[in-house]
This record gives C-alpha cells, structure tokens and sequence, in this order.
C-alpha cells in the first residue's frame, strides 16, 4: 500500500494540463514492470536522450517500485484518467495489462508495449526482440556448447509474455535433440535476489547438469549469483547489461543475449510522437534485433555499449 501511494504522488507532480494541441506538445509516460530495477534504468536513459531530439515531447518516467502486477495496473489507469498523451510500457501480466489498457484506447490514448508484450491488448505497436527466435538461438547454442548431448536447466518468471516466448524458443529447439534433456524449469517471481538460491540448490540437485539457460538477466545482474556453478556447467543467459560482460570474461557465462535495452525508451517514444503526428508504424511488430555475444566479440560489444551511453548510434 505504501509503495502504491507512493506511486500516487509521483503521478500527481506531473498530471497538470498540458500544451495545447496546436503546438504539438505531447508527454508521453514510459511504464516499467519495476523501479528498483537497474535493467529498466536504461530505457529511462534512452527516453531522456529522445527527448533531446524530439523538443516536443516530455518523458515521465514511472512504475512500480517492486515488481508487482496489480500496482503495474493502478499505475496506468491513473495515468489514463489524467489525460496522459501516451503510453509505453512493458507488460508484467498480458492480460492484466490488456484490461487496463481498453480503456486507453476509449479515452485515443495511444499506446507502445515494449520489453514484454501484451499482444491482445489495444496495443498499436510493439518494439522488442523477437522473443520467440531469441528463445530458439539459446536452445541452439545450449546445444552447440553441449555437443548436442547433455542436461540442462532453465530460468524463467512465469506470466510475462516475453519470457513464455524465449521459453517456448528454447524448448522448441532442444525437443529436436534426443540428447538433450531439460531436468527442471525454475520459477524466479522476477526476483533476482533469489537467482543465488535457485542456482545453488540446482547445482546440488543436478551435479552433472550440462548447462544453465536463463530467459531473462537474473543471473548476470550480480556477480555473486553464479559462485555455485562449476566450470563444466555453461551458462547461457539473456542481457549484457554490466557486470555481465565482466563475468563473460571471466568464464562464468559462455553466451548472453543483449536486447535494444536504450531503444526500449527512445524508439518507443519516437513511435509515438510518429502515431500522434498521423504516422503509425507499417507493422505493429517493430523488431529491434538481438546481440549475440560470445568471449569472441564481447570487448567490441564494451565499446558499443560505451557509445550508446553517450548517445551515439
């Protein structure tokens, strides 16, 4: 409750009239599923650097201060009834969110799903990876680095619609191979806190487990979370967001998967703008790609990342 008002007087600093339409001043709020989240911080970063290229538009950055889904919701309904210009948010809950957003799109507010989608909604567009081919490049270099032969275990977060996808893509991949057998799907609840635990306690389980796989970054979100796994056991995970190049290097990871983590806030608030000037996407599927980063190529992905942080393409 209290991190609901909280969210509640965030909301009411910016709901005040805005420009009139005349002068195409719009502001837009970009809606994570968490604040106390350092993975999200960079599609802030990303909306703050449109906003420098795009004068017309104010960027509210604004969500939940944990991951939770019903204060996802409240957070978006308040922002319907106080007239906001638009809304990108990624989904924690699809269907929860698609209710929430019906009546956005009653009141012509437009809205951009990014990160996780939330494709029966009144969503116009989506900008993210391809979740369900990003899901199948990790089942295929599971199976790359295990010989086609060996066990593995997968991390998850049950009810966001990105991570059903890439789970889907793994298993899709890894049922073509018989040598390839799946022992346990773990639950994380998007808490990162808890990656340390399940890991260990996997690793005690399964001591001859060939390879962890993780649809999401829990375990490259800290350093430590990954101390129970021993070198024969390889590591495939989403996101390359610091300190996870580190640990590629260091031989704890052997492949991450980088998302278009700045694109997230500065593409979704450039469609946006675009829908309010009369200019929707072709497709309602804006496919922003994936980085596929290896001990191979990862001090050359370092030093994009060190551009994109200054703003450069």
């Amino acid at each position: 409750m209290k991190r609901l008002l909280l969210a509640a007087v965030a909301i009411a600093l910016f709901a005040v009239p805005g420009l009139s339409n005349a002068q195409q001043k719009y502001k837009f709020a970009l809606v994570p599923k968490a604040m106390n989240n350092p993975f999200f911080d960079l599609a802030r970063d990303g909306c703050m650097q449109a906003m420098k290229e795009l004068p017309n538009v104010e960027c509210v950055y604004i969500g939940p201060a944990e991951h939770t889904e019903s204060e996802q919701v409240q957070i978006l309904q308040d922002l319907i009834s106080k007239g906001i210009d638009g809304i990108a948010v990624s989904s924690s809950n699809a269907a929860a969110v698609a209710v929430a957003l019906k009546a956005a799109k009653d009141a012509n507010i437009p809205v951009v799903t990014w990160d996780s989608d939330a494709p029966k909604s009144k969503r116009v567009a989506f900008y993210g990876v391809d979740d369900l081919a990003a899901g199948r490049i990790m089942g295929e270099q599971a199976v790359t680095l295990l010989g086609g032969k060996g066990k593995v275990a997968i991390i998850t977060s049950v009810g966001a619609t990105n991570l059903e996808r890439r789970l889907a893509g793994v298993h899709e991949v890894l049922a073509k191979h018989k040598g390839m057998e799946i022992v346990e799907v773990y639950d994380i609840k998007e808490d990162p806190v808890r990656c340390a635990e399940i890991i260990a306690s996997g690793t005690n389980r399964y001591p001859d487990l060939g390879a962890w796989i993780s649809v999401g970054g829990w375990p490259v979100f800290t350093r430590n979370a990954l101390a129970a796994v021993p070198p024969t056991t390889k590591v495939i995970s989403f996101d390359t967001i610091p300190p996870a190049p580190d640990l590629l290097k260091a031989g704890k990871v052997q492949v991450l998967l980088g998302q278009k983590y700045f694109g997230w806030g500065g593409e979704s608030v450039r469609i946006l703008s675009d829908i309010k000037s009369g200019r929707p996407p072709a497709s309602p599927i804006v496919d922003s790609g994936v980085d596929v980063v290896t001990a191979a190529n990862v001090d050359d992905y370092v030093k994009q990342w060190k551009a994109w942080e200054k703003g450069e393409k």
